[in-house]
C-alpha cells in the first residue's frame, strides 16, 4: 500500500475531518490551516518525512492517542 493510500484510510478510520481547520502560531501571528491542506503537503513531503509521519501515526494509535494534536504539531512547522 502506497503511503499517501494508507494515510488517507488512517485518517479516514480516525474520523479526522479534512475541512477541520487548525489554528497554530507562526512568525507572521495566528496561521488557520486545513487539515486536507496539511495532509495534501504531508502527500508531497520526502519519502524519509512520510516515513518519520507514518511511524509517529502508529505509534500514537497504538497507545490510543490524539492524532489531532500531533496534526496541529505538524501544522506548526508550515504555519507563516
Amino acid at each position: 500500500m502506497t503511503f499517501k493510500r494508507w494515510l488517507d484510510t488512517f485518517l479516514s478510520e480516525k474520523e479526522i475531518d479534512m475541512e477541520e481547520v487548525l489554528l497554530v502560531e507562526g512568525p507572521s501571528g495566528e496561521n488557520h490551516i486545513p487539515v486536507g491542506v496539511l495532509v495534501t503537503m504531508i502527500k508531497h513531503a520526502p519519502e524519509n518525512e512520510q516515513r518519520g509521519i507514518k511511524d509517529m501515526c502508529v505509534k500514537i494509535d497504538f497507545a490510543n492517542g490524539d492524532v489531532r494534536r500531533y496534526l496541529t504539531h505538524l501544522a506548526k512547522a508550515v504555519a507563516l
